[in-house]
């Protein structure tokens, strides 16, 4: 695909990985899993149980993608797959942030984490070119501030963002159904 307009691009990667819905549901799912593990273990628990439910986050939103019936790929030579790359390492730097935060006050550490990933979500509004991606990740990070002002336990922060990202997962998937009805 070479030289492809930018709406060329985003309708790519919208049909590929359905606007990015599985991708968004995933990561709820790991946010989730976070709050269980911070309410019946411990909150230190529940930062590994992210970070490491994270690092599944894309490989299992491609499998979800492949088994609704898409490719979970964008054509070769799409060029908003740098973006997409530059976006992740932005992401881990981010996660190293918070992380070290994590070590002076536990409670930082989701709420830094809704920072990080409501950041990354605004890119996404370039990758599918869907504007909701500006609401979702305006959401986390609205979320993130606020948790961290009212220093709220790491269970209601990991609520917060599998809640949020659950949410807006059902939102992007209605409406990437109903344009690809309409196409």
């Amino acid at each position: 695909m070479k030289d492809l307009q930018i709406a060329d691009a985003q309708m790519d990667m919208r049909a590929g990985y359905i606007s990015g819905a599985p991708g968004t549901a995933v990561s709820a799912v790991a946010w989730l899993a976070a709050a269980s593990v911070a309410l019946f273990r411990s909150p230190d628990a529940a930062v590994w149980t992210l970070l490491v439910a994270g690092a599944f986050i894309h490989p299992v939103s491609v499998l979800l993608t492949k088994v609704l019936g898409r490719r979970g790929a964008h054509q070769p030579g799409n060029p908003l797959a740098r973006l997409a790359m530059e976006s992740t390492v932005w992401m881990l730097m981010g996660i190293a942030v918070a992380f070290g935060l994590s070590t002076l006050r536990i409670e930082w550490f989701f709420p830094a984490m809704l920072l990080v990933i409501g950041g990354r979500y605004l890119t996404f509004q370039t990758l599918y070119g869907l504007s909701i991606y500006w609401v979702l990740g305006g959401t986390l990070c609205v979320a993130g501030i606020g948790l961290a002002l009212t220093r709220a336990p790491p269970l209601f922060s990991a609520l917060a963002g599998g809640v949020i990202e659950l949410l807006f997962a059902g939102l992007i998937y209605a409406r990437a159904g109903l344009a690809g009805r309409d196409s």
